[in-house]
Order: C-alpha cells, then sequence, then structure tokens
C-alpha cells in the first residue's frame, strides 16, 4: 500500500484540497481527501505500507495525450521505424495501431518524464481510412499489457494529406470530391454489412475488411477526423449525421472560424499540434486561442501535440500556451486530463483522481502549464515508473 500525504491535490472531478492524502491500493485509489486540520492520515494496521511525503507539491492525474503516434512513428529510426502510413491504397480499416506500436521508442520515456501517463496512438493521415487506433499506458515493454482499450477509434483523413500522397501516384483521390465519395462508399457497404448481420442474414463468411466497422457502427468506438480546414470540418460533420455516427475532430486548426458548427455538431475537438510551423496550407489559420475559444463555446476539448509533429513532452506546455491565449486555466487541465479521458472513453479508468480508479498520477513541483515547473514522481497503476532526482523515495515504510 501506498500513501501520499500532504501536497495539493487536484482531483479533476471537482474537488481541490490544499492538504491531502491519497491511498494507493493494488493499482487502485482506495481513499483520497483532505488532511482534517493538518493531521497526517492515520495509517491502517495490517499492513506494509509506503509513506510518499508531497508537503508543497501538486498531486493531480497523469496527463493524457489524446491523438499521437508515438512508438509507430519513432524517434531517430527512419524509414525502419515509420510505420505510420500504409499509403498504397486508401481504404484500410482493417489495420490496427497494436501491430506496430513499439514500447521501446524513446518518446515513451519522454512521456513518463513529464507526467503524461497514458495516450491514444494509431496511424497516421495518408489515407482515406487509416485502421484503428488503441489507447494504452506510456509505461512497459509488452504493448498487450499496456493497452487500456483497442480498438479505441476508426481513423480517417480529409484535405491535404490523402491529396497529396494520391496525387503522386497519380490514383484517386486526388480531390476533397473523390475522398469524401470513397468514405461515403465504404461507409454505405460497411451499413449494410452491419445490417445485415444485426438481422441475423447469414453469408458464405465473414468479411475481414467490414467486421473492422462493426465497433462504429455499435457505436461502441468513434470515428477520429483529421481535420484542419473549416470545409473539411464541415464534410466530416455531414458525412458522419449522414450515417448517424460518432466522431471527434482531431486538429480542427479552423474550428474557431466556424465555432456555431462545431458546437451544432455536438463532436468533441482535439486541438493541435499548435507547436509547430505552418508548413501546410491547411493549417495556416493555426493558433493556440482555437482550443480556447471552442471551450468557452461549450466543445468538450482536449489538447494534442500529434507527437512527433510536435514532441509528446510539450504537451503540458502547449496547454499553458493555450491559457495564454485565453483559455480558463482549469479547463486547460481538463483537457489534457480528464476531458481526453471522456473523449476516449477510458474515464471510467483514467482521467481524475476518484474512488475505484488507475492510481495514474503525476506528483509536480508547481502548475505543469509552466516552463519551469519539474515533474517529481509519475505513476502508473500504482508502481512508480520515473521520480525525479530532487524527490526521494519513499520517504518512509512502516510495517504496522
Amino acid at each position: 500500500m501506498i500513501i501520499i500525504v500532504g501536497g495539493k491535490i487536484l482531483t479533476m472531478a471537482g474537488d481541490i484540497w490544499d492538504k491531502g492524502y491519497l491511498c494507493i491500493d493494488k493499482g487502485k485509489i482506495k481513499e483520497l481527501g483532505p488532511m482534517k486540520n493538518g493531521a497526517p492520515f492515520p495509517l491502517p494496521a495490517g499492513s506494509n505500507v509506503t509513506v510518499i511525503n508531497a508537503l508543497g507539491c501538486l498531486v493531480m492525474p497523469g496527463l493524457i495525450e489524446a491523438h499521437c503516434h508515438m512508438g509507430i512513428t519513432e524517434e531517430k529510426k527512419g524509414m525502419e521505424g515509420d510505420d505510420c502510413n500504409e499509403s498504397v491504397s486508401p481504404v484500410t480499416p482493417y489495420l490496427r495501431a497494436i501491430d506496430a506500436i513499439n514500447p521501446m521508442d524513446a518518446a515513451f520515456g519522454n512521456a513518463v518524464r513529464a507526467g503524461i501517463t497514458s495516450a491514444m496512438i494509431g496511424p497516421g493521415s495518408s489515407n482515406v481510412v487509416g485502421g484503428t487506433f488503441a489507447f494504452v499506458k506510456t509505461f512497459g515493454r509488452c504493448i498487450d499489457e499496456m493497452v487500456v482499450r483497442s480498438p479505441a477509434a476508426m481513423k480517417i483523413a480529409f484535405g491535404e494529406n490523402p491529396k497529396v500522397n494520391y496525387s503522386d501516384q497519380e490514383k484517386s483521390p486526388v480531390t476533397r470530391m473523390a475522398i469524401a465519395a470513397m468514405l461515403r462508399e465504404e461507409l454505405f457497404k460497411a451499413q449494410r454489412y452491419y445490417e445485415k448481420k444485426c438481422a441475423g442474414i447469414k453469408r458464405e463468411e465473414e468479411d475481414f475488411r467490414m467486421e473492422s466497422w462493426i465497433p462504429v457502427f455499435e457505436k461502441k468506438i468513434p470515428m477520429k477526423a483529421h481535420v484542419h480546414r473549416a470545409d473539411d470540418i464541415q464534410t466530416a460533420i455531414r458525412i458522419a449525421t449522414e450515417f448517424g455516427l460518432s466522431m471527434t475532430l482531431d486538429h480542427c486548426s479552423e474550428g474557431h472560424l466556424i465555432t456555431e458548427k462545431v458546437v451544432e455538431s455536438g463532436f468533441p475537438a482535439i486541438v493541435g499540434p499548435d507547436l509547430t510551423s505552418r508548413n501546410k496550407i491547411e493549417v495556416q489559420n493555426m493558433a493556440f486561442k482555437t482550443v480556447g475559444i471552442l471551450n468557452r463555446a461549450g466543445v468538450k476539448t482536449a489538447i494534442t501535440t500529434d507527437h512527433p509533429v510536435s514532441l509528446i513532452q510539450s504537451l503540458p506546455i502547449c496547454a499553458g500556451l493555450a491559457v495564454k491565449s485565453g483559455m480558463d486555466e482549469m479547463e486547460a487541465l481538463k483537457s489534457i486530463t480528464i476531458y481526453p479521458a471522456e473523449i476516449c472513453k477510458v474515464d471510467q479508468r483514467v482521467g481524475s483522481l476518484e474512488q475505484g480508479k488507475d492510481a495514474d498520477i503525476a506528483i509536480f513541483d508547481g502548475s505543469p502549464l509552466k516552463v519551469e515547473t519539474k515533474t517529481l514522481c509519475t505513476m502508473i497503476e500504482g508502481r512508480i515508473v520515473y521520480a525525479d532526482e530532487s524527490f526521494s523515495l519513499p520517504v518512509f515504510e512502516k510495517k504496522v
């Protein structure tokens, strides 16, 4: 059993305690609350207890990256480590991120040292349909043991990336019309397949490609739409609405230009990466103000680095820059904790400090939104996976 005492606890579930305690047992949060009158937490009888003194520190849920390609586009490995895009066929729903994520990628270590305990990882945006994402913890060597949810979303893409990739190959799609048409055709076939399966109409054999769409039509997972430009955002909304499917608007760089339409859609926005150059036409209006504008209008928001487009460890700094551009500070913190957990449909396990949830915890020496703040300790499922050399762990152990 581990007990964290004395720190300012930010639960991201509504409670903030200037001095609190948090009790962890078997990888889960067993109990938490304020320290009454500054009194120490009474040690439970019959247990081996490790006590961590977090006095003067900020204790909060581990941060969450809602959209990235960590371990699929590996750092420092060139083509040999790049498995992000199967860019030879525009529609590949049957590809699965779990078959390409390499936990040995150095980015995982950087994530842990930044207090990031989980991430949504999946294929890139060269294809109209790219395959399924997985939501994973950021520490481990076996991806199967790190997975929280897989499949977690179906990647679809609009705009420049599919156009550029396939125009270079001199085959469709080379226009936005073709991207939309190819997606509609795929969804039309998948919907018919799903309806027949629900009706009990037997086929000679199941279709491996169409089976990939069943969780989408059952609304267990959303489509994950790569959209930057305002017109691409609206096309994605149009198509998802036609087929009655759930969806996340990823990047959403011009979402602030059509805020009312995004609000009306009811779809959440995963905004970023803003900490990078405007190296494409479709990101010319990219800005840190976007996520705050959408958030204030009532859109559920998450902030993304889109690693490796910008580095995974910059996630809290991106949230800080959003605050600098007008976003409410607490909403920015929620956009890298509980909101991405809710958007990725894993909030029953992560995203906030609540009884029964995974003990994924980050301890900082200040607000993670400030560039000078240090991550002192990162815990995943109650296991200390990183501790800064200035933070002595454990403070003491006691056998009661």
